[in-house]
């Protein structure tokens, strides 16, 4: 039958079946590839604060080795 120009066309089954399958493996690469992508960039931001921001130690400020005993 010939399709009209102005009306989408029909889902079939094979298209609803495709399209559940896309959906399937977007659901996926989103627990496999965004996610632990996140938690690494997470864990460098704060690993930079943590640089960025830890007291810096002087000499005087040095804990005597003989208390460590």
């Amino acid at each position: 039958m010939r399709q009209l120009k102005g009306k989408p066309k029909k889902e079939t089954s094979k298209d609803k079946k495709e399209r559940k399958q896309a959906m399937q493996e977007a659901r996926q690469q989103i627990t496999t590839v965004v996610l632990p992508t996140l938690a690494v960039v997470v864990l460098l931001i704060v690993v930079f604060v943590y640089v960025a921001t830890r007291p810096t130690v002087t000499e005087s400020a040095k804990i005597p080795t003989l208390f460590l005993l």
